[in-house]
């Protein structure tokens, strides 16, 4: 797939699927909801303060009468309830509405209830930037502070997750960092060559990965011919492995409010994909992150 028009398609084709919405009174992601529900990709359960959802949606023309509802006012027992369902095999992702992100995810992560699966919880972002021929998956730019090598293996596996829920059978990775050579004063390039060689040995599997890149040659064949860099990944990654949260997150802003590309988010790494998109995120976003759950429910 190399857009969200072909996201969206393939998530009619392989869905509906159902959504389970923690603290559903939240006007951008009732918009999201609908438009999912109308493009036939998903349906929803609505849990959370029926009588403030049914108000926001009467103000934006939603009949929240084609769902199902769950009415509980409190913030944490509607994220708990709402993550019960997808434990529960009732409904087959959770997605964030109006709570604090460390509320959903205290649930996700309950020992009794939760989606734990011993795995390292991250978030992948698609973009689809105008002027390439592939859809780019970025890094960690929200969940992990400062990965070491270890943790960021299982981050290149949560992302080759996505990639292949996406038909991408084998991504490219690039390890990215401030420059393209390993330089033992700068433990994210030393990290980078490992994780290169943990590939080599094949224990990252399902993809190929590279590093250190500096991000020009990890993205443009131009520059890595440019620089003499020969690396099947070189130019043509797919995936984007940022050195910490700080650097993925100022890359995914920068596409977001700069390139104004269209995009899409998701947590991985839990027993079922959570959609947990900012409030600057807009509705397009929200549609794009539920279509990416959906093919991401239909893989497993």
């Amino acid at each position: 797939m190399k857009s969200f028009e072909q996201v969206i398609k393939f998530a009619k084709e392989r869905g509906p699927k159902t959504i389970s919405v923690a603290c559903c009174q939240d006007k951008e992601v009732l918009m999201a909801v609908e438009a999912a529900r109308q493009e036939r990709i998903a349906n929803a359960i609505l849990v959370g303060d029926i009588e403030k959802t049914r108000e926001i949606a009467d103000s934006i023309n939603v009949d929240i009468n084609n769902y199902q509802l769950i009415d509980i006012k409190d913030l944490s027992e509607a994220s708990h309830k709402a993550v019960e369902l997808v434990s529960k095999g009732k409904a087959d992702m959770v997605m964030k509405g109006l709570v604090d992100t460390s509320i959903i995810l205290k649930s996700v992560l309950d020992k009794e209830i939760g989606l734990r699966t011993g795995n390292v919880l991250s978030h992948v972002a698609v973009f689809d930037i105008e002027g390439y021929d592939r859809l780019f998956f970025i890094t960690d730019a929200a969940m992990n502070l400062s990965p070491d090598v270890n943790i960021k293996k299982q981050i290149i596996e949560n992302a080759c997750e996505v990639a292949h829920s996406l038909d991408i059978e084998e991504p490219k990775v690039a390890v990215i960092c401030a420059k393209e050579k390993v330089n033992p004063k700068m433990q994210d390039t030393v990290d980078a060559k490992e994780l290169e060689q943990m590939w080599e040995r094949g224990e990252i599997k399902g993809c190929i990965v590279g590093g250190p890149f500096a991000l020009d040659n990890a993205v443009s064949v131009e520059a890595a011919l440019h620089k003499g860099i020969e690396h099947q990944v070189a130019g043509k990654a797919d995936i984007l492995l940022a050195p910490d949260i700080e650097a993925g997150n100022i890359l995914y802003k920068s596409l977001v409010f700069f390139a104004k590309s269209k995009n899409a988010g998701v947590i991985v790494g839990a027993k079922a994909p959570i959609i947990l998109t900012s409030r600057a995120d807009n509705e397009e976003t929200k549609l794009n992150s539920i279509a990416l759950g959906v093919l991401m429910a239909a893989k497993a």
